[in-house]
């Protein structure tokens, strides 16, 4: 169980200097930017495109295959043309002429087949290749963007890798100073907003997170401490410019 600050003061306080942390973790992610997205969505992009040049390759592998057993065919087909043909000098009736003829016809149409379906499988094997050209260009520049892009974030990574773990120490600590409701109170805010702030000043008579209007009369309430008070329109904890400005100032100068 997390300890409780003595006053309410004390409480704006701790979840003030938790906000400042916090907020600090969030820069650094901002300065990660879309990156790690980008990378991710191309690694995703690269795999599906790599699946594609394979299903290609055993396209035209197969039309390969279809090509070889049909030049077979034709083969055979003109070996047993031969050979009926040369049967044609032994025939001794019509019968048998008419037979070894129609065989030959057979034949002679089975190479025709075969002809127009290796014309067509070139045809097709002709368009997958040109296929299969532009995918493996377009994932190679897609690969070349990723290196480049996973440098960048490396480099990043590098660069606040120590900074943002000693941040998540000091939120970690920060923490266990401010009672639970308030850390899940603080947490459901938090999470509500794109910039993640969850406790805010009171800049020119209005909360500094959605810019509505402060009255006079909350703004007093807010500077004696009596209460936590959250702005009525976003939900933020309000606290004054006096805790504010004072922790800012020893943050900074600690950091």
């Amino acid at each position: 169980m997390a300890k409780a600050a003595s006053g309410i003061a004390d409480k704006l306080k701790e979840l003030y200097n938790l906000q400042l942390i916090d907020s600090n973790i969030d820069e650094i992610q901002v300065l990660k930017g879309e990156l790690p997205i980008e990378v991710s969505d191309l690694e995703d992009e690269i795999q599906g495109l790599s699946k594609r040049i394979k299903k290609l390759e055993d396209a035209i592998a197969d039309m390969d295959q279809e090509v070889s057993a049909h030049k077979a065919n034709m083969q055979e087909s003109t070996m047993l043309i031969e050979r009926y043909e040369k049967q044609l000098d032994d025939v001794k009736n019509n019968r048998e002429f008419e037979a070894l003829t129609k065989e030959i016809e057979l034949q002679k149409l089975e190479i025709q087949l075969s002809e127009k379906k290796i014309s067509d499988a070139e045809r097709n094997k002709e368009v997958k290749n040109v296929t299969l050209s532009e995918t493996q260009e377009k994932m190679d520049a897609k690969q070349k963007n990723l290196d480049v892009k996973k440098v960048e974030l490396e480099k990043i990574i590098e660069k606040t890798n120590a900074k943002e773990a000693e941040l998540q120490k000091l939120s970690e600590e920060a923490k266990e100073n401010i009672e639970d409701r308030l850390i899940k109170a603080y947490t459901r805010v938090r999470s509500r907003y794109r910039n993640g702030l969850a406790v805010v000043t009171v800049e020119r008579d209005a909360c500094s997170g959605c810019f509505n209007r402060i009255p006079p009369q909350l703004q007093i309430e807010i500077s004696h401490y009596k209460k936590i008070i959250a702005c009525e329109h976003c939900g933020r904890v309000l606290v004054d410019n006096n805790i504010a400005e004072k922790l800012t100032e020893k943050y900074n100068a600690v950091s």
